[in-house]
């Protein structure tokens, strides 16, 4: 059965959909975004909702049939596009983690990315109900660790891979103890270190950092953590 990551996180700015990007690619697999808002993986691979007359996601939910992924030709990943009536459209926990293992199967891929909704949305809980991991990206903050406390505390079965995200260089010490502390509590898996990398965040290229060849230099960091990321994502997998 092909292994379902979802990459989840209570509160947005976090650079949930960037991880979820560029380890989709990184897997060769589709990614499902099944994030409405304009500034997801959607609009950063360069689809535009209000330019199609159709949305595959939206017709597969009404028909029940399977969607085909768009083509991102090894430069980024497969999509599922998003769309705003998602939002309201959005099926059940149980159903839409029934409809994820099922268009997984059908594509027949290794891995399948679905990227979420920050925060406890219907379609996110299905998507973590199907998902062999659930990968978390946590930044070293005090409002961004009370919602990772949050998150351990809500879902404290599931199997959860936590990624330090857009950490500095200077690493603030007290936040670390912080999460050294709910990860000893709730004895959940801290996975590899993704650093900051500013020119990431303003970034206006469609295809993925880690696609590109030769790495820019100033990303090379932000490569290597995003790399070491996927592969974790393989060893939990395989565990």
């Amino acid at each position: 059965m092909p292994k379902i990551i979802t990459v989840a996180a209570a509160k947005g700015g976090v650079g949930k959909t960037t991880l979820a990007y560029e380890v989709a690619c990184l897997l060769d697999a589709p990614l499902v975004d099944l994030d409405w808002d304009e500034g997801g993986a959607t609009r950063r691979w360069g689809y535009r909702h209000e330019e199609r007359v159709r949305s595959s996601l939206l017709d597969a939910l009404e028909n029940g049939r399977v969607p085909t992924p768009l083509a991102g030709h090894g430069r980024k990943p497969d999509l599922i596009a998003g769309h705003p009536d998602f939002a309201s459209q959005q099926p059940d926990p149980e159903d839409m983690a029934e409809l994820l293992t099922k268009w997984a199967a059908a594509w027949g891929r290794p891995y399948v990315v679905v990227d979420t909704h920050p925060g406890a949305a219907h379609a996110g809980h299905g998507a973590m109900l199907a998902a062999s991991v659930v990968v978390v990206p946590v930044i070293l903050a005090t409002n961004e660790l009370n919602a990772l406390e949050g998150t351990l505390k809500e879902v404290p079965d599931y199997p959860l891979l936590l990624i330090l995200n857009k950490v500095p260089r200077a690493v603030p010490r007290p936040e670390l103890r912080r999460l050294r502390r709910l990860v000893e509590v709730s004895q959940t898996q801290v996975g590899p270190v993704v650093p900051f990398c500013r020119s990431l965040e303003t970034r206006k290229r469609h295809s993925a950092v880690t696609s590109e060849e030769p790495v820019p230099a100033v990303a090379r960091d932000v490569v290597a953590g995003l790399r070491k990321v996927a592969d974790a994502v393989r060893s939990y997998t395989r565990d």
